[in-house]
């Protein structure tokens, strides 16, 4: 049995002084079970992390996608500790900005210009912004999530404080389905500014998807833009770009880019980023040059392909021994596994999907193993780690198997969903 005391202490703390006691809705405890997993984190190194009450735990969820080298990376602190040294922001540009932005052109396929942010929400904001002034158009077209910002999260359950009139600007499209992008397409006809979607996500694109976006967007005059917050450096150096051979206007990138530190950027030909010459993109940290050492650490560990192989090798031992499991225990009816190797998807189904997620977290939880749905595989999991959670894995889904009350066995509420049904 855990000791989760410490936890509990600072949660208290936190909501008589934190709306919604978090800074990120995912991290909060409504996203994990009470009682079962801790609420706060105070260290990690390589794939393991530490809670408050000094209990270590397998980490996948790691930190939502950015580390992807692991915790405490030796080089990317060394480039953090060196730039330390000299100042982190100035009243001037920094030259990292010249280096980083040099190499991501030389590694992303079609990439000739980079700007730079500090969230996935910035450079998709920017990327939108920068389609509409050169569309003159208004109306956005996405697949995937996309940050939160208004133009995007107006389309969503959480659109609370935006706008109707900005909510009227944006609409969805099924991922993989080409018809369904031809029927808003013809919906708007010539007020599409941009076609935007995750190149990847817990679905792969089936053949020729991805290229029929971009023709289809630039057919109607459109932009077509990759979300590669996730994607981007971590299915391959040059990103889905480069894994699936596919070139769109604008690409933006996040997460894996700083493995951990906050940066992000968005780059495309300078027939399309030229326009961020005119448009207003800027902000006192988009230079902030801690960020920007240990982007270039990632970059120059990641260029030659091995790490990302070592992870792919990985991963997919994960989800090959994810569906062997699935099958053995005939539960593909409420358990499936999807997503790319570098991050797999376990995601669930049927009336009490939420509580099918909340048990297997908790069973997780109880082997030292910290899952929220995605299985991100960092450069320092190992195949002991794999090996440990197949196992957890295998105590869950006997127990799903065997008809049991899940509910009854969870120790607080099941998680709850992050955006509701409307």
């Amino acid at each position: 049995m855990r000791q989760l005391t410490c936890s509990q202490e600072w949660w208290s703390r936190a909501q008589r002084v934190i709306p919604l006691g978090t800074q990120t809705l995912s991290k909060s405890p409504t996203q994990f079970v009470q009682g079962a997993l801790p609420i706060y984190l105070q260290r990690g190194q390589g794939s393991h992390v530490w809670d408050v009450d000094g209990n270590e735990y397998i980490d996948f969820p790691m930190a939502l996608g950015p580390v992807l080298l692991g915790y405490c990376e030796p080089a990317v602190d060394e480039a953090i500790r060196r730039q330390l040294e000299s100042g982190i922001t100035f009243t001037l540009m920094h030259p990292l900005e010249v280096e980083l932005a040099e190499r991501i052109v030389a590694m992303c396929p079609g990439v000739e210009a980079v700007r730079f942010g500090k969230t996935g929400s910035d450079a998709m904001s920017a990327a939108v912004r920068a389609a509409r002034a050169l569309t003159g158009r208004d109306v956005v077209l996405t697949s995937g999530y996309h940050g939160w910002h208004d133009w995007y999260i107006g389309s969503t359950s959480r659109n609370f404080g935006v706008p109707s009139v900005v909510r009227a600007l944006i609409d969805t499209f099924t991922f993989n389905d080409l018809e369904d992008l031809d029927r808003a397409l013809y919906r708007y006809g010539d007020r599409v500014a941009a076609v935007i979607l995750e190149p990847s996500s817990a679905d792969v694109p089936m053949p020729e998807f991805l290229v029929g976006v971009v023709e289809r967007a630039r057919a109607r005059g459109a932009l077509s833009v990759f979300d590669e917050i996730i994607t981007g450096f971590r299915l391959a150096p040059g990103g889905a770009r480069e894994r699936y051979g596919v070139e769109p206007d604008l690409s933006c990138y996040g997460k894996a880019l700083g493995n951990g530190m906050p940066i992000s950027a968005v780059g495309g030909r300078w027939e399309h980023m030229r326009v961020f010459e005119e448009i207003f993109f800027s902000g006192t940290h988009g230079g902030e040059a801690l960020s920007l050492a240990a982007s270039l650490a990632v970059l120059e560990l990641i260029a030659d392909g091995s790490v990302l192989n070592a992870i792919n090798a990985l991963g997919r031992r994960l989800m090959e021994g994810l569906a062997g499991l699935i099958d053995t225990f005939r539960i593909a009816n409420l358990v499936r596994v999807g997503g790319e190797p570098e991050r797999a998807v376990v995601a669930f189904t049927g009336d009490d999907h939420l509580v099918t997620k909340s048990w297997i977290q908790q069973v997780l939880g109880e082997h030292g193993i910290l899952f929220n749905g995605s299985m991100f595989i960092s450069a320092r999991h190992t195949e002991a780690d794999i090996q440990q959670t197949l196992k957890a894995f295998e105590v869950a889904f006997e127990r799903i198997a065997s008809r049991d009350d899940l509910r009854a066995m969870l120790k607080g509420d099941p998680i709850q969903p992050v955006f509701r049904t409307v």
